[in-house]
């Protein structure tokens, strides 16, 4: 019989739970400081969660090795460099043969403009994330690309007039309950 969770773990939510299941406090902390800021420097990250330079590097890597660290990338502002409109791309499939996907998704992963392709459960089966100039270079793309494509069956365009990415998707913020 499993005992029950304390309070404390119950209230910290499902997605805090499953990361601490996986990580333990050294590693939540610095996955947690590096989610804030890929640059913050080892010294940094070793005072931030209470151990050694070499402990911190240490761990690090072991991240890194794990798959858990993926990568580190500069963020850029569309609507700094001229892509102020975004949109957000509902695509159903008329086929759904394997190979015509991948080759579908592969190609439209690849056009400028496209910040994300989602692979969906239920009836759509792609949410595309777009970024573009205006109306009318959105509109060419999701007409020469999308609604024009011979294994598109249909597509629905959202205007995004705000986007705010999570704060913590991990649960692992100070303060946050949990952490």
């Amino acid at each position: 019989m499993t005992a029950p969770r304390s309070t404390s773990t119950r209230r910290r939510g499902a997605v805090a739970n499953a990361v601490r299941d996986v990580l333990d406090d050294v590693d939540a902390g610095v996955v947690r400081l590096l989610l804030a800021d890929a640059r913050t420097p080892n010294n940094v990250v070793a005072r931030s969660v209470g151990v050694a330079p070499s402990t911190a590097l240490a761990r690090t890597a072991a991240l890194r090795e794990r798959g858990v660290l993926v990568g580190a990338r500069a963020e850029v502002d569309p609507a700094r460099v001229g892509l102020g409109l975004r949109a957000l791309v509902s695509v159903r499939l008329g086929t759904h043969d394997a190979a015509d996907m991948q080759a579908f998704v592969t190609r439209l992963s690849a056009l400028p403009g496209v910040v994300d392709v989602f692979f969906l459960a239920g009836r759509d089966d792609y949410l595309v994330h777009l970024v573009a100039p205006g109306s009318d270079a959105l509109r060419e793309l999701v007409l020469a690309h999308l609604s024009s494509h011979p294994l598109v069956q249909h597509t629905e365009t959202s205007l995004v007039f705000e986007h705010r990415p999570g704060t913590d998707p991990l649960g692992l913020e100070d303060g946050a309950p949990g952490a």
